[in-house]
């Protein structure tokens, strides 16, 4: 691999810990957004908010409000990609590795399978914005200039 930028050595222990900063990152910026939210909106705060797909509706203001608040986490999830994965080939793995813990952890929490269609339209769309947004970014920062700094010149 002469001549590449990267070390590409498979490293187990760097992708399970950047899978539980990015989830980490994920559950903590929708804790963010929706205490913001409900702060504003003066709502009472709740496991509910993060993991019942039951409070995601069009109809109700709180819904439309926790819709936005998994939107705005996804932008979150994005900037978290930069910092923590930096590359953009890996933002969609780890993207769909969060929304699959996600998926996991509502399952579990509701004690059935998730069922509905905005819950579902919704985290399609979140995982596509985190994906796009975050490989946009690490693009970004993968293609700045490298600086090469001339020193002090040495006469042999």
């Amino acid at each position: 691999m002469a001549g590449h930028f990267r070390s590409y050595v498979w490293d187990p222990t760097l992708i399970l810990l950047q899978i539980i900063t990015v989830q980490s990152v994920f559950y903590g910026g929708m804790g963010l957004w929706i205490f913001i939210i409900d702060f504003f909106a003066d709502e009472t705060r709740s496991l509910d908010q993060i993991f019942s797909y039951e409070l995601l509706d069009f109809r109700s203001s709180r819904g439309r409000l926790m819709m936005a608040a998994y939107v705005l986490n996804a932008l979150t999830g994005a900037l978290g990609l930069l910092f923590i994965v930096g590359r953009a080939k890996q933002c969609v793995d780890f993207t769909v590795t969060a929304h699959l813990f996600n998926f996991v952890g509502c399952w579990i929490y509701n004690q059935h399978f998730p069922t509905s269609l905005v819950w579902w339209l919704l985290n399609i769309v979140c995982i596509a914005l985190m994906a796009v947004i975050g490989e946009f970014l690490c693009m970004r920062q993968e293609m700045q200039s490298i600086p090469v700094s001339i020193g002090q010149k040495v006469d042999l």
